[in-house]
């Protein structure tokens, strides 16, 4: 499938800006999975500098702009044309027991242990030690358990035991928080699945992009109306980086539209920076997803 993204933000400010630094996560990856063809910004007011060419630690690419200009609104469209060619997944019950794969990660050497070991350690947002993780976690992976057998589990389960509210988080909510009041957004739904999969010693990355929604029968669909998204990847030997979506209880295919990864949304939020001025401010956004 290959889609055009437009992603829209505008900052309304109470008082001028005088200078700000920002960057951006705003245009999609490359990678086995999906190819990102072209990806542009429209920056307004026009910014002093602009690197559309950089990338961060994580391999995700980065636009990073500086505004001289005072302004009172900041408005940032990115428009990118993306293909993407989903993975055959193995079987659940071919995949290693979930055990071994944490001992693994435990003793890993070379370069892919290494790199999917950096994703098994608490995080910003993602303190994994508590217990309460790990015993959510458990009734999904017992002993000798495949390990995307447990992954699909735990997903399912918490597809099932958690309400979707948009009004009943922010971004400062604790993911124990969340787990306790067991309401929450695909942010934090993310959080937790990750917190609970590091409490197991297993790696799991944070995956921020988008996702093609479609109008209830007999309306049409409303421009803005797509969502920027979250979900989890998580390690498998053999099979690489699997993605499981939580919020939707499936596994992310030719409808998700991935952005950028890393340990958690501190690494890969759209956009942000620092300016001075600006007193109180809006966020206004808006996302279109259309298939071509």
């Amino acid at each position: 499938m290959i889609y055009l993204v437009r992603h829209a933000t505008t900052y309304s400010y109470a008082e001028p800006v005088l200078v700000a630094h920002h960057h951006a996560h705003l245009a999609p990856r490359s990678f086995d999975g999906q190819t990102c063809r072209r990806s542009a910004l429209r920056i307004q007011p026009a910014p002093t500098l602009l690197n559309e060419d950089g990338r961060d630690y994580f391999g995700n690419r980065v636009a990073f702009f500086t505004l001289q200009e005072a302004h009172r609104t900041l408005t940032v469209e990115a428009s990118s044309r993306v293909e993407v060619h989903p993975r055959a997944l193995p079987a659940p019950g071919e995949t290693p027991p979930w055990e071994t794969v944490a001992a693994m990660l435990r003793a890993a050497h070379g370069p892919t242990l290494l790199e999917a070991m950096e994703f098994t350690f608490d995080s910003p947002f993602i303190p994994c030690g508590d217990a309460a993780l790990r015993a959510y976690a458990a009734p999904s992976f017992p002993p000798e358990q495949p390990i995307l057998a447990g992954l699909l589990d735990l997903m399912h389960r918490l597809f099932r035991d958690f309400t979707y509210d948009p009004a009943a988080t922010t971004l400062a909510t604790p993911i124990l928080r969340v787990l306790a009041d067991k309401r929450g957004v695909c942010q934090d739904f993310a959080h937790l699945t990750i917190g609970c999969l590091r409490a197991l010693g297993l790696a799991a990355r944070y995956v921020s992009g988008y996702l093609l929604t479609r109008p209830p029968p007999g309306q049409e669909k409303l421009r803005g109306s797509d969502a920027s998204h979250a979900w989890v990847s998580a390690w498998v030997p053999g099979a690489g980086w699997i993605d499981l979506d939580p919020t939707n209880d499936c596994i992310p295919g030719k409808e998700h539209i991935t952005t950028a990864w890393g340990r958690d949304y501190g690494d890969v939020s759209p956009l942000r920076g620092v300016v001075l001025g600006g007193g109180d401010h809006s966020l206004k956004v808006a996302v279109d997803v259309e298939a071509i």
